[in-house]
């Protein structure tokens, strides 16, 4: 099943995180989020995981609108490893922040309900309602 899925990612980050802790100095987890410490290591994991996301926007050649040319390369592949790099930093922070599984897949699908709920009153507008055809 999917949440079968989930909970191989974050068995394999954990134990990503695990050699990261005895071969690179990881510090413990889960953090303390109220701690100045725990704050520090979330906000820097972070900044790492916007970093990917980055990486995986500049390769989106065509979505410039001043760009008068079309660029016909797109390199899918890089552009998955760039996103799965950044996902691995989101289970990253969940799990230092001691957030399971069941936890995360209950509030994803909560808020999921939430923004359909905003698309069906009219409340939600996203960048691609203002993009010029």
């Amino acid at each position: 099943t999917q949440k079968d899925k989930l909970e191989e990612m974050f068995a394999d980050q954990n134990d990503y995180m695990q050699l990261l802790r005895a071969h690179r100095s990881f510090p413990n987890y889960p953090v303390d989020l109220t701690s100045k410490d725990g704050q520090k290591l979330v906000k820097a994991i972070s900044y790492e995981c916007a970093d990917e996301l980055c990486e995986a926007r500049q390769l989106l050649k065509n979505s410039k609108s001043h760009r008068a040319t079309e660029v016909s390369h797109f390199d899918r592949d890089d552009y998955i490893e760039e996103l799965t790099d950044a996902l691995h930093y989101m289970i990253e922070i969940a799990i230092v922040s001691g957030i399971s599984v069941e936890e995360l897949h209950e509030a994803y699908m909560r808020k999921g309900k939430i923004n359909k709920q905003r698309i069906e009153s009219g409340y939600l507008s996203r960048p691609w309602n203002r993009i010029a055809p």
